[in-house]
């Protein structure tokens, strides 16, 4: 893996470490859940043949430090954070953008409110559960996930979420103990160490977010929203397709599921770059 050139960019409340890769037309890559910019580093290397890849921590996780621990996360200072990032590594230039999960929800506003500044925007399965026609049951999984993380605390709080993101309510077999090789290992320390976070922070904040639909669907000639042939009927592929058909336009299926991007990475890699260089497929 080559190792990537490193900086922290300052912005209003926090300071966010980036990471970047390559040569060629900027393709940010914005994390989902409770990963960072290592998230990526199964992906990033392929992309950069062709792009300058760029991803970073999101503030409040990993190395992306707040100024005030306690401090309210909206969608919106997110999406500014994503725009910052364009800002410096494309100045003049409307780049290409990848985002996953509340990654997508962020992308989804940088398209709404800087169109300008992006070429084409990839959203995989974007959680925007408040366009579901039953957007109310959502609300009620959200407060019940929040009390329980009150109450009983994070691994309860974790399998509440989990339950409530499956088609049938029923969480997925936890994977067996294995010996991850180190660099692996310290990505899953640090995505368990962002778990507090997430769910206390992100969750509650970014599953209430409302996306504008009329703004996206005049932008929906640059817009691909996505999702993983694997996870059908679960909520965040049910928010991702009621909002494709709103739009009226195809949804592109990537392999694996929610998290295809580390179960798949040569061929999740292999259709994002693809779509990213306007060959698009369903």
């Amino acid at each position: 893996m080559t190792a990537p050139t490193l900086g922290s960019l300052r912005v209003n409340g926090a300071t966010l470490h980036y990471e970047v890769r390559g040569r060629g037309p900027l393709l940010l890559l914005i994390p989902g859940g409770s990963g960072g910019a290592a998230s990526f580093d199964g992906i990033a290397d392929d992309l950069a043949a062709a792009h300058t890849v760029a991803t970073y921590d999101p503030r409040g996780m990993s190395q992306s430090t707040l100024d005030d621990p306690e401090a309210e996360q909206r969608v919106t200072e997110h999406a500014d954070d994503a725009f910052r990032m364009l800002e410096l590594l494309s100045p003049g230039e409307p780049a290409r953008v990848f985002g996953t999960s509340s990654g997508a929800i962020v992308a989804l506003h940088v398209l709404a409110a800087h169109p300008e500044r992006v070429e084409r925007l990839v959203a995989h399965e974007p959680p925007v559960v408040e366009v579901l026609p039953d957007a109310c049951d959502h609300r009620a999984l959200i407060a019940r996930v929040q009390e329980t993380f009150r109450a009983r605390g994070l691994m309860p709080a974790m399998a509440v979420f989990a339950a409530g993101l499956t088609k049938d309510g029923t969480p997925t077999e936890p994977m067996a103990d294995t010996e991850l090789p180190p660099q692996a290992a310290a990505r899953a320390e640090q995505t368990m160490a962002n778990l507090p976070y997430f769910v206390g922070r992100i969750v509650p904040s970014f599953m209430s977010y409302t996306p504008d639909v009329n703004r996206l669907e005049a932008l929906s000639d640059r817009l691909v929203l996505a999702c993983g042939k694997d996870s059908r009927g679960e909520l965040p592929y049910r928010a991702a397709a009621f909002l494709a058909e709103r739009l009226g336009t195809e949804l592109l299926h990537f392999p694996g599921g929610h998290t295809g991007l580390t179960t798949h990475p040569t061929e999740f890699g292999e259709l994002l770059r693809e779509t990213c260089g306007h060959d698009r497929r369903s």
